[in-house]
């Protein structure tokens, strides 16, 4: 008997979302970043920024070039607290709204994505066992991890996977116990760059978000 040819639309449901970011253009810092991100040298890239300083911007957006052109890659995305699992990326603002940011409306890429499961959240005490194949990650707000659950972070990496590991020294929200800057200096040396780790810093002329913003963090700067 004949195989049935499939339809149209189970060849459509079948075959991966078709990404196409939105023509934005980026500053010679955010290049810079983007660089960094697509050299397949990369392997884990600390990002540090003050708030509105494009951290996860151009992390997502940089996650999103890589998966346009590798059907293999997923993106997970990282943060401390997820509040409900049935609430999916609608509970974790930052790569909702700059997957919607990033990409056509029209398109339902955004939904699409999510559907097929080629973008996840996960909270990170959820982690350890973890081995990431073909993944790209990116760990937002990471100055509410510890050192010993950026530890168990960074060790998740396997085989043809990336990791963004993005906060903010001036912010955290565990009572100083934050570990991402003792992690930050800890690899911001020439050895670990050779070896694919890369520390790239934002800084207040960086602040996108407002003008009112770049004030506000330039004198919480100088408050000790």
């Amino acid at each position: 008997m004949p195989r049935k040819s499939k339809s149209a639309v189970e060849l459509q449901q079948l075959s991966p979302p078709k990404i196409t970011l939105k023509t934005k253009g980026l500053t010679e810092k955010q290049k810079q970043l983007v660089r960094l991100a697509i050299d397949n040298q990369n392997k884990i890239i600390f990002i540090s920024g003050p708030a509105g300083s494009t951290k996860t911007y151009v992390a997502v957006y940089s996650a999103l070039k890589q998966l346009k052109s590798n059907d293999e890659l997923d993106l997970l995305y990282v943060r401390t607290v997820i509040e409900s699992a049935d609430k999916g990326l609608g509970a974790l603002p930052g790569v909702d709204d700059k997957l919607r940011e990033l990409l056509p409306a029209t398109t339902g890429v955004v939904n699409d994505l999510i559907k097929k499961q080629r973008v996840q959240a996960m909270p990170i005490n959820f982690l350890r066992g973890a081995n990431w194949i073909n993944k790209v990650v990116i760990a937002d707000e990471a100055q509410n991890f510890t050192f010993k659950e950026l530890t168990t972070l960074i060790t998740r990496l396997g085989e043809n996977s990336q990791l963004f590991i993005c906060g903010d020294y001036m912010q955290s929200d565990i009572n100083g116990k934050t570990g991402f800057k003792e992690m930050f200096n800890l690899f911001n040396d020439t050895e670990s760059r050779k070896q694919g780790i890369q520390c790239f810093s934002f800084g207040l002329p960086d602040i996108k978000r407002s003008k009112i913003l770049s004030y506000i963090i330039k004198r919480l700067s100088t408050h000790n």
